[in-house]
């Protein structure tokens, strides 16, 4: 199994900003994709649209302010389904800190190559949403290749 791993920190803000940014539906969708349905409670499913597909999740661990966890459950990409997805975020002084780990890809295929920079955009979306509240969600993100 590989992961994708990734570390990013916001400044002058708090662990509980960046949380509701990752919890709930609006949140996910200034930052992440627009088309976003669902529920945004532990057992709830959580249906992301992309123009080209999309993914179901399921909320499966939060500790507000610390942590959330995310299992893919379903979706137009057989790689992503049974993958989780872990945010889990510290303070450090000003900046709140965020590490970030999409595991258990079963291989490293050329499309987790695209979810790896897909993920960093998406990641400095969250940033961008954070620091100026104007994110850039599909499918107004940052295109970075024909997939």
């Amino acid at each position: 199994m590989v992961d994708i791993l990734h570390r990013i920190g916001f400044e002058n803000t708090s662990t509980e900003r960046v949380y509701e940014a990752l919890t709930t539906l609006d949140g996910i969708r200034a930052w992440w994709v627009e088309d976003t349905t669902g529920e945004s409670d532990a057992e709830g499913l959580t249906e992301f649209r992309f123009p080209g597909g999309g993914f179901e999740f399921t909320l499966t661990e939060r500790d507000p302010g610390r942590r959330v966890l995310w299992e893919v459950v379903g979706g137009d990409s057989p790689e992503w389904i049974g993958t989780r997805i872990h945010w889990d975020l510290k303070q450090d002084g000003d900046w709140t800190i965020l590490l970030f780990k999409h595991e258990g890809w079963r291989e490293p295929v050329e499309f987790m190559h695209h979810c790896s920079t897909k993920w960093a955009s998406f990641l400095m979306s969250l940033k961008q949403l954070i620091e100026t509240d104007s994110g850039r969600p599909a499918p107004r993100d940052v295109k970075t290749d024909n997939w």
